[in-house]
């Protein structure tokens, strides 16, 4: 499975991925030659090399009518997008958080349709411009919320925003042409203290950005200042599917995208494109052992735990004190669901106390399709990696067909072996 991997021990943002991808792909100026014809009004993009803590890597420059946005965030090299609720053509004096306080003095508006339209309007694939309306629509979406007013009041000024928009549109295009089949990224570092914005000091992570990351693995309070972005946050929100340690796979490519400040850990996001058969996934196991419960309230219990997103559900029998034979109740969740689920096995249990293990498990690809058959449709589940292929026909749909044609179940089976071929 073709696999990226986003290391982001020092934060994200829109140029640092940007960087990162482009030195994965081989025509280097070919793209930055595709974005400078964008027409994106007086945006010019180049590639030069940098070097942070002796490892070289590439710094993405956006300027707007020959200008390179500066920014007061940790990294120096964001261009953000500021944005205010609009009240009759002025500003809100209490808004405003999503950058850092520039050094222009224009201060015209685009609205969040105004950003859609421009997208629309550029030479790339229908598949690029919807991945990055989508990027700006959780931006508006983080700032109407911190803003309390509806997305439509929400307008981005124009300080920042044709930069940003190159960005994005440039981490979209080049996530189509590398064409991962997954993006795995670590949990995203998003600095500590405080930054100045334009309308005052606001906290780190930026309100806006902590509503993007809501839900995703992040820590802080090893660098001063704002790693993450919201720029960086929405794009890693838009196209990562997992966040974690890096899977077992065989590296084919090594990009890093550096960020313009320097600090004595390398100021950069990391980039590894290779093949993964297998995933390395963590989980937690929760487990409780049971001396007084009937088979009918375990196997209720067992099956609340399954609709509220266990993975998987089993029992053991045991032998416990005072020789008593007894039942170990196991359920195996995703981490971020263990607290949820272990409310579940308390509450439906008569349990006192729940054993948590956190681990690791390696699991392969696996995909449904459906095969049609003379007796009607029947969903296959295959999976592949690690050496091995295979593919199995969901029982109830065999089931199903077996009733209702009044065949045995091997019959059915036997047509999926003998008529399509893998099955």
């Amino acid at each position: 499975m073709k696999t990226l991997y986003l290391e982001c021990g020092m934060g994200a943002a829109g140029d640092m991925l940007t960087a990162a991808l482009l030195e994965l792909i081989d025509d280097r100026q070919g793209f930055i030659e595709s974005m400078n014809a964008l027409g994106l009004p007086g945006v010019r993009v180049r590639a030069v090399p940098s070097v942070k803590c002796g490892i070289t890597g590439t710094r993405v420059e956006v300027t707007v009518d020959g200008a390179e946005e500066e920014s007061l965030d940790a990294h120096g090299h964001d261009r953000q997008l500021h944005s205010d609720p609009v009240e009759n053509g002025h500003d809100h004096e209490h808004g405003g958080h999503g950058s850092a306080q520039h050094g222009h003095g224009h201060h015209h508006h685009a609205s969040a349709a105004d950003l859609e339209a421009l997208i629309d309007g550029l030479p790339v694939p229908e598949r690029v411009k919807a991945d990055a309306k989508a990027v700006y629509a959780l931006i508006a979406d983080a700032e109407s919320r911190v803003h309390g007013c509806p997305v439509g009041e929400i307008h981005f000024h124009e300080v920042g925003t044709m930069d940003a928009v190159a960005d994005v549109v440039g981490v979209c295009l080049l996530m189509e042409q590398i064409a991962p089949e997954q993006v795995i990224a670590s949990p995203v570092h998003v600095g500590s203290g405080h930054v100045h914005y334009m309308h005052g000091i606001l906290p780190v992570p930026a309100p806006a950005t902590a509503l993007i990351l809501k839900g995703i693995p992040v820590y802080g309070g090893q660098v001063s200042g704002e790693l993450c972005t919201p720029t960086g946050a929405a794009l890693l929100r838009h196209f990562v599917s997992r966040f974690g340690d890096r899977p077992l796979m065989k590296t084919l490519a090594i990009g890093y995208g550096m960020g313009k400040k320097g600090f004595p850990q390398a100021n950069c996001v990391r980039a590894f494109l290779g093949e993964s058969e297998g995933q390395l996934e963590s989980i937690a196991v929760l487990e409780c052992n049971l001396d007084d419960m009937t088979g009918e309230d375990i196997a209720f219990a067992m099956e609340r735990l399954f609709q509220d997103g266990a993975r998987d559900v089993f029992t053991q029998p045991i032998g416990m004190k005072k020789s008593r034979p007894g039942v170990l109740l196991s359920a195996i969740c995703l981490p971020e669901d263990a607290d949820r689920l272990a409310e579940t096995m308390m509450k439906h249990t008569t349990t006192l106390g729940i054993r948590r293990k956190d681990m690791s498990r390696y699991t392969i690809a696996r995909s449904e399709g459906t095969v049609e058959t003379s007796f009607g449709s029947v969903r296959v589940k295959r999976a592949c990696g690690m050496g091995v292929e295979r593919a199995k026909p969901e029982y109830d749909d065999i089931a199903e067909l077996a009733k209702k044609h009044g065949v045995p179940l091997d019959v059915i089976r036997r047509e999926l072996q003998h008529d399509k071929a893998g099955f």
